[in-house]
């Protein structure tokens, strides 16, 4: 879907878990760019009519790319660099609400 610069650079690849299945990405890649690489197409489902959503701006205006990352909900895609054994799932619905501890 995406295809790089070619800037001469080799870039290392790193292994990252999306709904429990690995996924390889880039090393400086955003989540956003290495899910939809990875034929990612819904990112989430909003809460009220369930309707599919995607990134759109891949800048961090339109958070239609939020996904969980490590336990951390409402998380930008488009705003994160992936990290190798970053844990990605992919939002349904309402937010959880937060556990007090």
């Amino acid at each position: 879907m995406f295809k790089a610069i070619d800037t001469g650079k080799q870039r290392k690849v790193i292994t990252l878990r999306v709904e429990g299945h690995d996924v390889c990405a880039y090393e400086g890649d955003t989540l956003a760019i290495a899910l939809l690489n990875a034929d990612v197409v819904v990112f989430r489902r909003t809460p009220v009519s369930g309707q599919s959503r995607a990134p759109l701006c891949l800048m961090g205006i339109c958070f239609d790319c939020l996904v969980e990352v490590d336990g951390r909900q409402n998380v930008q895609a488009c705003m994160l660099e992936v990290q190798p054994g970053m844990q990605v799932c992919l939002q349904k619905g309402a937010r959880r609400p937060e556990e007090v501890a």
